[in-house]
């Protein structure tokens, strides 16, 4: 598809990945919504790439469609959904203090998966109301899972158990979405340095980065957002959970 001239919805768009994709899409032509529960660092976002912020709880129905509702009166139903929102604290399912609280597991599946679930039905039920271009395509969704699904760590398992699902979502919803003309993948992650990572101390980073087989760092924000415009751009890619880790494979902790 060609990103420019469309319009485009990045939840989790305030920070990290979300933000750099943003950025790329909005570089690329594309008019960009920006969901995010932070609006005002949202808005300094969107205010940057000539985009719009729009507050949105990614797993509250009626958030997540009264969002769709205000981009599309401002930008148009959108052909790309980009689903960035997520979160992924470390708690082991026993801890020193016994079992982890289920309100803190459910807090994780409810962000991170049903989030993103949330989105894809809301703005693929719009895309499959479009008119298709000359090859059939109305519309691409570019999910984000983690190499947590695959080798989740101690301490990750509400976090990987989310992302497991986010990466078993891919091919379901491709197949069903395919008779629309609408795509759907995901990228799995390894190690990236997003604010959070970044806030580590200097030497903690390094670490991190020397796991990677290649290359030895931490992986860029702008590499996960040029490989979502890679997703966009090239129509065979579809139904794919896309690996971007350095060939990392995660150690048991």
């Amino acid at each position: 598809m060609e990103i420019k001239g469309q319009a485009a919805i990045v939840t989790g768009g305030a920070s990290g990945l979300g933000a750099a994709t943003a950025r790329a899409l909005a570089a690329s032509g594309a008019k960009v919504a920006i969901f995010d529960v932070n609006e005002k660092v949202a808005g300094e976002v969107a205010t940057d790439i000539k985009g719009i912020a729009v507050a949105c709880d990614v797993a509250d129905a009626s958030s997540a469609e009264a969002a769709v509702q205000k981009a599309a009166a401002s930008h148009g139903p959108a052909r790309i959904l980009v689903n960035c929102a997520g979160v992924g604290p470390a708690k082991r399912i026993v801890g020193r203090d016994g079992p982890m609280p289920l309100a803190d597991y459910e807090r994780v599946i409810r962000i991170n998966l049903t989030g993103t679930f949330n989105m894809m039905r809301l703005v693929g039920a719009a895309m499959q109301k479009l008119e298709a271009f000359a090859d059939g395509e109305r519309g691409v969704i570019v999910s984000t899972a983690s190499v947590a699904a695959f080798e989740g760590q101690i301490g990750q398992a509400a976090y990987a158990s989310s992302k497991g699902g986010v990466a078993a979502l891919t091919m379901p919803a491709a197949r069903e979405f395919a008779q629309f003309g609408v795509r759907v993948m995901a990228i799995a992650p390894g190690i990236f340095g997003t604010p959070m990572l970044r806030a580590l101390p200097q030497e903690a980073q390094d670490s991190l980065g020397a796991s990677v087989p290649f290359p030895k760092r931490l992986g860029a924000p702008r590499e996960f957002a040029a490989l979502v415009l890679h997703c966009i751009h090239n129509t065979y890619l579809n139904g794919e959970v896309i690996r971007l880790d350095g060939a990392l494979r995660m150690a048991p902790r």
